[in-house]
């Protein structure tokens, strides 16, 4: 098809309906194919029993059936026990790739947290802490300054002042 033209509704509906016709014609054709085969394969490996004869031949052949279905009752139980060991193997294998790749961790987020919700979490939910730990700062005293009116143009005062509270802070 041209790119410029375009398919109509209909059209594509039509198509669409004829492929899932062939579809489902194929399937069909299959299922019959997988019939067959499975009729030609039970017929090859368990031809219809020959019930001609006596009581004893019969109980001769009810025998070996029976002799038959506990050897692949065996088989199938070694079969799950081998299936069960692997399994459990399997799962082994699956934990040591975790303990040896190690669990991922994410990136941790900033949090601003308060210290008595810190401890809370630490500690757990139970236990209810409250603690002021600004209460253990050393307090500075603020010195009470009489600032005259005309005093306020003297940078010189300022400087001074602010060497004082240096030291005071330097000392302690």
């Amino acid at each position: 098809m041209s790119e410029g033209k375009k398919m109509t509704s209909s059209r594509r509906h039509h198509l669409k309906s004829l492929m899932l016709q062939i579809a489902a014609s194929w399937l069909e054709q299959e299922a019959n194919e997988i019939a067959a085969t499975k009729e030609a394969y039970m017929e090859e490996k368990c031809p219809t029993p020959d019930l001609s004869g006596d009581q004893a031949a019969l109980m001769e052949i009810c025998k070996k059936l029976y002799q038959a279905l506990d050897k692949i009752d065996e088989d199938r139980y070694d079969a799950e026990a081998k299936v069960a060991k692997t399994d459990k193997e399997i799962e082994e294998l699956k934990l040591r790739v975790v303990e040896l790749a190690g669990v991922k961790k994410p990136a941790l987020k900033k949090v601003r947290m308060s210290a008595d919700a810190m401890l809370q979490a630490l500690l757990g939910g139970k236990h209810k802490v409250t603690m002021d730990l600004r209460a253990n700062l050393k307090q500075v005293k603020k010195e009470v300054k009489e600032e005259s009116t005309d005093a306020v143009g003297d940078w010189r005062k300022n400087i001074e002042d602010k060497a004082d509270r240096k030291k005071m802070f330097e000392t302690s």
